[in-house]
């Protein structure tokens, strides 16, 4: 087993969160970013929230007013001729363009021992600017030197892009701005400069040519990105044929950078696996999977409000473990642990 599930999987699920207002209920507490401050593990969920007056016969979106500050919620009847398809549960579309029936913040979970977490009453990061009006997703902390470099998705009209924060204490959030445009997602900075530059693994998403894979890119003040190239793309007839994307900070080992990133295969079903790096050059690949880390196995992996996902933002190494915080099918965060050893035998 290459894994180890914790027994009392899902360690948070929405009902462990309260609501940002009285009116919303939360759908998904999912896809954390995780690091180590002050002696806790903190994760910084990406919390999914929708308005509880939605009839079944209605597509609602709440969408920031960045003028205001206040949430409003666009309303369209599921027979208006507006809407041009209802693919799912999490979104709509008008026009042709997508709408999404819920908006996503950050909100911070702290633990001690690294499976029995306790969620803070009140969102860390909201929905303020307007690139956000769409809402938060799927962070990733990395500490370099004495700073924490948190990049996120933002989303809007305007599309889905990479913004910056920073902070020292968990506390205030310094906003960066936009550091990768529409669509680049999925990005993930390495815990040092090397080379004086820093380094981020990114996830353009080509519309009509070229894969949607892992490149890399390189910056003097982490504002400022260049050098792009592409690193690891889908391999055909493998169990990555359909997307990978980057996953967790990289972790430093003797043998080179490991990265932890996440796949899907032309089905659609999403797993994790390894790659590794080059210490001094991380555009360098030394070694890549030949059989995935972990695929949806539980039941809430498999099942429920987005099934077969297991997606991570996430990992940290503890008492010669490695334990991976992720995503369960777009609803529930889970943890489980490997070592290094364990992910070093997927090459």
């Amino acid at each position: 087993m290459l894994v180890e599930r914790y027994e009392n999987n899902p360690i948070i699920t929405p009902s462990d969160v309260p609501p940002s207002r009285d009116d919303y209920e939360v759908v998904g507490a999912f896809n954390p970013a995780a690091t180590i401050f002050n002696d806790e593990i903190l994760l910084l969920l990406r919390v999914a929230e929708r308005p509880k007056d939605k009839t079944d016969n209605e597509q609602v979106a709440p969408i920031l007013n960045p003028e205001t500050g206040e949430l409003e919620h666009f309303r369209l009847k599921n027979n208006d001729s507006r809407i041009t398809d209802i693919p799912d549960s999490r979104s709509f579309y008008v026009n042709g363009e997508m709408m999404l029936t819920s908006i996503s913040h950050l909100r911070i979970a702290r633990s001690k021992d690294g499976f029995n977490f306790t969620v803070d009453p009140a969102p860390a990061v909201f929905p303020k600017m307007p690139y956000e009006t769409y809402g938060l997703e799927d962070p990733r902390i990395t500490k370099i030197e004495n700073l924490y470099y948190i990049t996120y998705k933002v989303v809007s009209d305007k599309g889905i892009c990479t913004g910056l924060l920073t902070t020292e204490d968990f506390i205030h959030f310094n906003r960066k701005g936009i550091i990768f445009c529409p669509e680049n997602i999925d990005v993930v900075l390495f815990p040092e400069r090397i080379g004086d530059k820093f380094w981020a693994l990114t996830r353009p998403v080509p519309r009509y040519i070229g894969p949607r894979g892992i490149w890399i890119a390189s910056s003097p003040d982490c504002i400022n990105w260049g050098g792009h190239q592409p690193l690891v793309l889908p391999r055909e007839g493998m169990f990555d044929d359909g997307k990978t994307g980057g996953s967790c900070v990289p972790i430093k080992t003797d043998d080179g950078w490991l990265e932890i990133y996440h796949a899907s295969d032309t089905d659609d079903k999403y797993c994790l696996a390894t790659v590794l790096l080059d210490l001094q050059n991380p555009s360098k690949v030394i070694a890549r999977a030949k059989r995935p880390l972990m695929e949806p196995q539980a039941p809430y992996e498999i099942r429920g409000f987005y099934g077969n996902v297991v997606f991570s933002c996430g990992a940290i190494e503890k008492d010669d473990s490695v334990l991976i915080y992720y995503g369960a099918s777009d609803e529930f965060t889970a943890v489980a642990k490997t070592s290094i050893s364990s992910i070093l035998s997927t090459f």
